[in-house]
């Protein structure tokens, strides 16, 4: 072999070192795969082997499958066939896990003998999240090596352990620094000696019940996930049948699941989220700034949310305030945050006073003259960001990013407050900051190309998902929620009650409702938002806050909360009230169905996806799905509102949209022009990307 080649072999003192080489990630391609075999036949034929190390060149063991092989046909050898010649080999084998070992990447090294990894490698399953299952036999090997309940664990959650957890659980023999030394160290002793098997037995399964409580757990949790229930099918076998009879459950899993419109579903959402990294109109070759400190404005309950996402990422941060009291205030709770977090066990206590050590609190925005990246996170305000901002232009160092926190407001109109509006740009985090997972960062009209390319750098630095947006009111997901918020409330009126409405959405598969959703984040917040926008668009959600009622922080809102003060009962009081409104203009009421509820709620809001796609606001439309699994709870068996629309049928979708808009008046309810386009061609929306993309 060549060194161009993705696969090596050499050998030397008696052991063949077999290489991967296939940056950046050594993923699993047919090549790879070709040149496995190639080297372990090799291996095994000659006679100055004893044993043999698989390693891997960069920081990656193996990430996995060649993403561009998904739906293509199948190139021999495949996985199971390339794992099934290394299990076979009578020399030992040892995987020198130098990185993340993931999926068939882990599947490859439970192939072989024993295991030595880095005390930085990670290893898991993800397939889960890609709605298939582990299909190279790791539902079999893994259960027989660690026990059926660990394991299972692992591959219905998708996330990877550290070396340090799976040396404990016995999924690696040895950690160390130089992992081809030691894997070296172990392959010649084991040469010596009885040779492991690799697991096929039962032993190591663990009890029947133990395996079955956990299962059942497990699939409690997750009961729209077609993969989680095969993944416990699947390890089920291990105690019920042989080895080579559990691999064909295994198979048989894989197979169905691949045809699963769900795990479809699930396989774009892996793939939007990919995209949307992808920073469509960038120059070639455009760097991000360097960021090695930050300044967040503002210590309320978004601010500190902030601070921390920077101190858990390891960016030092100052936290600015206007006073000394506001200031500890915001200490405060952030401490609280982190204590919580050790008090569940998330979070050691070193932790903890690690990254509070690197929040640092100052009064007054002279605090933030050398941050890299000033995050603004105080009131929507225009009036007040402007002034913070016009200050910042003077105060900021050269070259400091400037990011506006809004969720709603014109970011052009904020740049235009300064003399730089090439540094500022929106970072729209969502609440609480410290926890979701999703970024919009918005690109003003003048935002530099390496300004944005670092906001998106960063955001990924900070455990986000960023996704870009052009400047429009509420951006992607606000503005779409705004259609949604508009039909709840209509449909109140009509005849629907708070529950009602609830259900539809959480039996679609949303963890709450709207209206369960408004009492937890407080119906007097956005109440004041359109009081100060004279919007007149929620009269029932305006009544309830002007009677007092802010949801559970007052015990009443949509809900009466009274019981315990976080379950929320359907309160009568409401009922009458929306019946008084309803009779005050003049709406007959009337039952409506559940399905209708769910299309009211749903098509319009697709139908602004379409008009945001169609203004460019959004690149993609898997950036709007995006955007809603990672920020509004959409469930991610369906893909996303756009790519549930191309599901649904973008044809019936237009219609029903006319109906409402004829039976309503509304005129944002008649079809967006890019829907009308696609429904009329026979396309969709993934067509439209994948377009695009091309």
């Amino acid at each position: 072999m060549t060194q161009q080649e993705p696969v090596t072999s050499r050998v030397e003192d008696g052991i063949a070192v077999i290489r991967i080489a296939n940056p950046p990630v050594n993923a699993l391609s047919a090549a790879v795969r070709g040149g496995l075999k190639r080297a372990a036949e090799a291996a095994a034929a000659d006679p100055a082997v004893r044993a043999i190390v698989l390693a891997a060149e960069g920081k990656t063991f193996i990430a996995g499958a060649d993403i561009s092989e998904f739906g293509k046909p199948p190139v021999p050898p495949s996985l199971p066939e390339t794992i099934a010649i290394f299990e076979s080999l009578s020399k030992p084998v040892v995987a020198a896990i130098n990185g993340a070992a993931l999926g068939g990447g882990l599947e490859v090294a439970l192939g072989c003998h024993a295991r030595v990894a880095a005390p930085s490698a990670k290893l898991g399953l993800p397939e889960v999240t890609l709605g298939i299952l582990p299909g190279a036999g790791g539902t079999q090997r893994l259960p027989r090596l660690i026990g059926a309940a660990p394991a299972l664990k692992i591959m219905a959650e998708g996330k990877p352990i550290s070396a340090k957890e799976a040396q404990a659980n016995g999924l690696v023999d040895e950690v160390a620094e130089d992992v081809v030394a030691a894997a070296r160290a172990l392959a010649l002793k084991l040469a010596g000696g009885t040779l492991p098997a690799v697991p096929k037995d039962r032993t190591n399964l663990g009890a029947r019940e133990a395996f079955e409580e956990a299962a059942a757990a497990i699939l409690k949790r997750n009961p729209n996930n077609p993969s989680v229930e095969a993944c416990a099918d699947a390890v089920r076998a291990c105690f019920d049948k042989p080895f080579e009879e559990g691999l064909a459950v295994e198979r048989a899993h894989f197979t169905r699941l691949r045809d699963d419109p769900r795990s479809a579903a699930l396989r774009h959402v892996f793939f939007a989220e990919r995209a949307a990294a992808r920073i469509p109109g960038l120059p070639k070759g455009t760097g991000a700034r360097p960021v090695a400190k930050a300044a967040v404005i503002g210590a309320g309950t978004m601010g500190g949310g902030i601070a921390m996402c920077f101190a858990n990422a390891g960016i030092p941060v100052t936290l600015i305030e206007t006073t000394e009291e506001n200031l500890q205030r915001g200490l405060e709770r952030v401490e609280g945050n982190y204590a919580t977090s050790v008090k569940r066990g998330s979070l050691a206590e070193d932790a903890k006073a690690k990254r509070m050590g690197l929040i640092e609190g100052k009064v007054g925005l002279e605090a933030a003259a050398d941050a890299d990246l000033v995050v603004e996170a105080v009131f929507e305000e225009m009036g007040l960001k402007k002034e913070i901002f016009g200050k910042l232009q003077e105060i900021a160092k050269p070259g400091a990013i400037l990011a506006t926190n809004t969720s709603y407001l014109d970011v052009d109109e904020i740049a235009a407050s300064t003399s730089r509006p090439a540094d500022v740009l929106g970072m729209h985090f969502f609440s609480p900051a410290n926890v979701m997972k999703l970024l919009e960062v918005v690109r003003a009209k003048e935002t530099a190309p390496d300004a944005l390319a670092t906001a998106m750098e960063i955001g990924r630095k900070l455990a986000k998902v960023p996704v870009v947006s052009g400047v429009c009111y509420g951006f992607i997901g606000n503005r779409m929620l705004a259609r949604r918020t508009a039909q709840a409330e209509r449909l109140l009126l009509e005849g629907a009650l708070p529950q009602d409405v609830d259900k539809a959405l959480t039996d679609f598969g949303f963890r709450m409702g709207p209206f369960a959703m408004s009492d937890l984040a407080g119906i007097d917040v956005s109440w004041r938002i359109r009081k100060a926008m004279n919007l007149k668009t929620a009269p029932v959600a305006d009544a309830l806050a002007e009677a007092g009622r802010f949801g559970q922080k007052t015990k009443r809102g949509f809900y009466d909360y009274s019981a315990d003060g976080r379950t929320g009962a359907p309160d009568p009081e409401v009922a009458a009230l929306i019946e008084r409104i309803s009779a005050e203009r003049g709406i007959t009421r009337r039952p409506i169905p559940q399905e209708e509820i769910l299309q009211r709620l749903l098509f319009p809001m697709i139908n602004e996806g379409a008009r945001i796609l169609g203004e460019g606001i959004a690149a993609r439309a898997g950036d709007i799905d995006t955007v809603w699994l990672n920020g509004y709870g959409w469930p991610s068996w369906t893909g996303g509102p756009m790519f549930y629309a191309d599901s649904v049928g973008l044809p019936k979708i237009v219609a029903r949209l006319r109906e409402f808009a004829a039976a309503s008046g509304d005129t944002n309810l008649e079809p967006a022009a890019l829907l009308l386009r696609l429904a009329h061609e026979g396309s969709s929306f993934t067509a439209l990307d994948e377009k695009a993309a091309a």
